[in-house]
């Protein structure tokens, strides 16, 4: 009876491979240019990005350029005040990792957010001034800057300038962004003062939009580079307004702020090497884990999204996302976390002969549940006329951050404490979760799971993705890199096929909705898996470089936003 349910599945499952495959080749098609390529979630920010490329610039120059734009025309995540990560390979072979990664201030603490009872009081590390982590963006665009960059620091800022003085047009997508968020906004006259008309109604779609105290802010910035944020001016201006509202930022925490230049994380995928993320965000390391797991598995003849593809997937995802939970943190303040041990072939394979490849495990409730991450996040992918690519991903943490704009600054503060473990030593099937690594130390970075990637071969740099998405984010990043390497998409098919999500606990999957037939979800949940619709996964922006044909391709996807890919 097992023998004949088999060749059953398996004739399904080839049926489901030629449709995956029929919906691949009427998928969308890339955005072509000769000499580079901008993908980001908002046109105006691709476009200075390409501009700044025209004018000369290499891949970080056009990235920091995208970065301030993006702060002016993405405020839910492109922003000043939040923090991230940045992926560089040069088309020469030589790739680093840039980490800003927001801060806790110096007057953090473990229980810092803990009332008598234990427990968190109001979601305070998630909402109110109190979440709000040291800012490491500008940090991290300077660093990377003064060590890739070629063009004048005040040359890429000065687009950002321009669009918050002269103004941007309200566009739909911002008009809805903007009043949903209207009762967080409504919190903070700061905000209102931004987010709302001067007379208090709501912003109209056409409306011209400028922001005069953020581009005062840039213009700081502009003139006096990292210092134009952390010291002087806006770091008295910040310091002062933190303290009126009840935060515990100050002045010798903005002095204090680095930003790291890391090893990146490195993998082989099927003859392509992986650059990714290391931590303290858990991108990278669980992307390889994931990957070399997979590797041991034909995965085109399973077919895109088939049933058995989706179950081996699900599995993998089970047991990487476990190991993140279990062992990562910031490296500086954890030692000994087994990155060598959990990004080795060897472990993979391990792993992989604990799957069975016809019935779902489970998920144990006593190992290791996922702290809640927010899905508004952003990432921008750039490519330049020598192949050098930049992967870089950024968040305020929640959509808008805490939704406190810094009175006179105009810029947002982002919420990031909410990602460390508020409650020590609690960790239930509920998602709450205290193991060590990422408990709150003053100077300490929150785990993150973004996931900015570059894919080479023979050392040369071949595409770059990522994606916004809190937890889901390595998961989309994982699909995308399968997507090319074994199905043979294009970027654009590539960054627009239907995603899954599965990250331990809930033990269940998250499916895009009307993504897979219901065939396949029949044969999926036969073989033991439980799973919802959920919303669209992700916002996932890739360039690739076609070296054959001489192009570089770019895709932006259509999942939210007024994304492009620009080239030029």
């Amino acid at each position: 009876m097992m023998r004949h349910t088999t060749i059953r599945l398996l004739v399904s499952f080839t049926i489901l491979a030629f449709a995956g495959q029929a919906w691949a080749e009427g998928g969308r098609t890339p955005t072509y240019a000769k000499n580079g390529m901008v993908s980001s979630a908002s046109r105006l920010a691709s476009e200075v990005g390409a501009e700044t490329l025209r004018n000369g610039g290499n891949a970080v120059d056009a990235a920091v350029a995208t970065a301030f734009a993006l702060a002016v025309t993405w405020p839910s995540a492109g922003n000043i005040g939040g923090g991230g990560f940045l992926i560089y390979h040069g088309g020469d072979g030589y790739a680093t990792a840039f980490d800003f990664r927001e801060k806790a201030p110096l007057a953090a603490s473990e229980g810092m957010y803990l009332g008598v009872d234990g427990r968190v009081v109001n979601n305070s590390n998630h909402f109110g001034p109190l979440a709000v982590g040291v800012p490491g963006t500008v940090a991290g665009l300077w660093k990377a800057h003064q060590e890739l960059g070629s063009l004048p620091w005040s040359d890429l800022v000065a687009p950002a300038v321009r669009l918050a003085r002269e103004g941007i047009p309200i566009t739909h997508t911002l008009q809805r962004s903007f009043t949903g968020n209207a009762r967080r906004f409504s919190q903070y006259p700061s905000s209102m003062a931004v987010f709302a008309r001067p007379d208090g109604s709501p912003w109209e779609m056409g409306d011209t939009w400028v922001q005069t105290d953020l581009a005062a802010t840039l213009e700081l910035i502009q003139h006096n580079g990292r210092d134009g944020f952390y010291a002087g001016e806006n770091a008295r201006r910040l310091a002062r307004f933190m303290a009126d509202i009840g935060g515990i930022i100050t002045e010798e925490d903005l002095a204090l702020y680095e930003a790291v230049e890391r090893e990146p994380i490195r993998g082989e995928y099927r003859g392509h090497e992986v650059i990714s993320m290391p931590p303290p965000s858990s991108g990278g390391v669980v992307l390889v884990e994931m990957l070399n797991i997979l590797e041991g598995y034909d995965l085109a003849a399973m077919g895109h999204n088939s049933a058995q593809y989706l179950h081996v997937l699900t599995e993998t995802m089970r047991r990487a996302y476990a190991d993140r939970a279990e062992h990562l943190g910031d490296p500086d303040f954890n030692e000994g976390m087994p990155l060598e041990r959990l990004t080795s072939k060897a472990y993979a394979s391990e792993l992989r002969g604990t799957i069975d490849l016809e019935r779902a495990s489970a998920s144990d409730p006593e190992t290791f549940a996922q702290a809640y991450e927010s899905e508004e996040t952003t990432h921008f992918s750039v490519v330049d006329s020598e192949g050098n690519m930049v992967s870089l991903t950024y968040t305020l943490e929640f959509g808008y951050g805490s939704a406190i704009v810094v009175e006179g600054g105009g810029y947002l503060l982002n919420n990031e404490m909410g990602d460390f473990n508020a409650v020590p030593g609690l960790t239930d099937a509920n998602g709450a979760i205290g193991t060590p690594p990422n408990l709150i130390r003053p100077q300490k970075r929150p785990l993150s799971s973004m996931t900015p990637t570059i894919v080479a071969r023979d050392g040369q740099p071949v595409f770059a993705v990522g994606s916004p998405g809190g937890k889901t984010i390595i998961n989309t990043v994982l699909q995308l890199v399968l997507n090319i390497i074994d199905h043979d998409f294009n970027i654009a098919q590539s960054v627009e096929a239907p995603r899954i999500h599965h990250q331990w606990l809930p033990d269940v999957t998250g499916m895009e909705p009307n993504g897979l037939s219901p065939d396949t979800m029949r044969l999926y949940e036969a073989m033991g898996h439980s799973f919802r619709s959920r919303g669209t996964q992700g916002a996932a922006m890739g360039v690739y470089h076609d070296r054959e044909a001489g192009l570089f391709l770019g895709a932006a996807d259509s999942r939210r936003g007024d994304g492009a890919a620009v080239g030029y």
